[in-house]
């Protein structure tokens, strides 16, 4: 892992070598949380790709991903350590007629019979690894609390066992859908990373990044029809693993160009909820230009139509692109 630390350049052609494109603001942010052993706050809408830049982190840098998925009620134990009581009980009945009380004592609370949870399962590792905490925002204050001693001095108290240490201080990436406020305390262990949905031509060069097959001029129709549909009120907006889903569908349809038909038999794909396809359905003949008028914003489709100094489908695209 130490070579990402060397430059932002080396974290931002790490990440996107591994499938995950970033421009230099965010790929600054992750090295500096890199460089300073700070978590890393990750906040932003639900389908941003929070959760995917810790994995992408954890494919750069060669590293285990550990992963701790909060939910109300996951409390310290289940985020830090449990005691395995069935081992507990074989022990207690295997020497129980051949010890004595303080030597039982002393044995029943061993490393052996914990069961490491994420979070000490990080601090334990002898290799270096990316501990996700994700979606902080859905668990309670109490487990806050608990991270607040556990990421700043990279230690956490076993009262069995005493201040366990980390073997090697993990790369921690939290990331929250922005349903509640965290406090000043946890905020400031931490370095900031807003991810707004992308903008038309960063998601056009996702999916081709991605979808190494699709038509060029579909992955940009695909790109402008998601910038309309993320500006509506829908219940939940798309994010950018249900475009690649739908641009995958539509691919799998042979459908080579967006029209009202197209789009209605293949939102399934792309929105989960009836009321939200229902919204879409009623404004698809605003939502998709006819093909008229698509020439003036985007590339023809067929692969033929592209220069030879464009690569691949997506290179010329991401080499175009201004980070």
């Amino acid at each position: 892992m130490a070579d990402l630390f060397e430059s932002v350049e080396k974290v931002q052609d790490g990440l996107i070598q591994n499938g995950y494109l970033v421009d230099r603001k965010t790929a600054t942010t992750v090295f500096l949380a890199l460089r300073m052993k700070k978590p890393l706050l990750v906040e932003g809408p639900a389908g941003v790709g929070k959760t995917e830049l810790a994995r992408a982190l954890a494919r750069t840098a060669g590293a285990d991903l550990i992963r701790l998925q909060c939910y109300p009620g996951l409390d310290e134990g289940k985020a830090l350590y449990e005691w395995n009581y069935q081992k507990q009980l074989l022990y207690l009945q295997t020497v129980r007629d051949t010890a004595g009380w303080e030597e039982i004592k002393a044995g029943v609370y061993t490393p052996e019979f914990l069961l490491a949870r994420p979070v000490l399962k990080a601090f334990l590792s002898p290799d270096p690894v990316v501990l996700l905490v994700d979606e902080v925002d859905k668990s309670d204050d109490e487990l806050e609390s608990f991270l607040l001693e556990a990421l700043s001095d990279f230690q956490v108290s076993i009262p069995e066992l005493g201040t366990v240490k980390a073997r090697n201080i993990p790369v921690v990436v939290i990331t929250s859908n922005n349903t509640r406020e965290f406090s000043d305390a946890l905020k400031r262990r931490c370095l900031h990373l807003y991810l707004p949905f992308p903008d038309q031509r960063r998601e056009e060069a996702i999916i081709l990044m991605h979808l190494k097959e699709i038509n060029r001029s579909l992955a940009g129709q695909v790109s402008r029809f998601l910038a309309r549909v993320r500006k509506m009120a829908l219940r939940k907006l798309p994010g950018i693993s249900e475009t690649i889903d739908w641009a995958r569908a539509l691919m799998a349809l042979n459908i080579a160009d967006l029209d009202p038909d197209a789009v209605r038999i293949t939102l399934n794909a792309l929105v989960k909820y009836e009321e939200d396809i229902a919204t879409l359905e009623a404004r698809l003949d605003d939502l998709v230009p006819p093909p008229e008028n698509r020439e003036k914003h985007g590339h023809s489709g067929n692969a033929a139509d592209r220069s030879p100094e464009d690569g691949p489908p997506g290179e010329g695209v991401l080499a175009r692109f201004n980070f």
